[in-house]
């Protein structure tokens, strides 16, 4: 009986060798460069079925969008409302800007009110308008989110806690303006 054992033997080592280069493998070869076909080692993702967002359309700043919606609400809830200008800086009209003045425009007339304002600008127009406000008396104020020019005391109708009256913020090719420096802080635009 040694040659049927011999041959069981033979036979499950065959057998084995083959199993272990099954599950060894061969190494692949490095895949030709071509420049038509190419072989992915894996299977491409498929298409998603929904679509990818399109990118939010930006709007034109309104006197709703330049300031907070909670501020908003806030006006809204003492019945004001708002009235949409053209920005002016000094005698000049910005081009594409806002300027919204928050009031109760059906009550009594008074001095109880907000402006907001806000325009795009180019390096070359924030130079000529803050020449212009400064050689009028209006002060500017260095500071690391841009330069602050603010009108003068003397001439300020309302202040804010600091004594700041109407003032500009020139900023990131944009100006932003306020019935006071405080008041800049309210402005959200652009958003995003």
């Amino acid at each position: 009986m040694p040659a049927p054992r011999i041959l069981g033997t033979a036979a499950a080592l065959v057998l084995s060798a083959v199993l272990l280069s099954a599950c060894a493998g061969t190494p692949e070869a490095a895949p030709e460069e071509t420049g038509n076909a190419a072989t992915p080692t894996t299977a491409a993702p498929e298409p998603s079925a929904t679509p990818e967002p399109e990118p939010a359309a930006v709007e034109d700043p309104t006197c709703e969008t330049i300031i907070g919606e909670s501020v908003v609400a806030d006006f809204e809830s003492l019945g004001w409302t708002s009235q949409a200008s053209p920005l002016y800086i000094g005698s000049t009209e910005v081009e594409g800007g806002l300027q919204c003045m928050w009031a109760d425009f059906e009550g009594p007339a008074g001095d109880h009110g907000q402006m907001f304002g806000w325009a795009a600008l180019s390096e070359d127009e924030a130079a000529d308008a803050q020449e212009e406000l400064i050689a009028q008396g209006w002060v500017p104020e260095e500071a690391p989110e841009g330069l602050y020019v603010t009108e003068s005391a003397d001439t300020a109708i309302a202040t804010d806690a600091e004594g700041y009256g109407m003032t500009y913020l020139f900023a990131n090719g944009q100006v932003t303006v306020a019935d006071t420096k405080q008041g800049l802080l309210l402005i959200e635009w652009p958003k995003g």
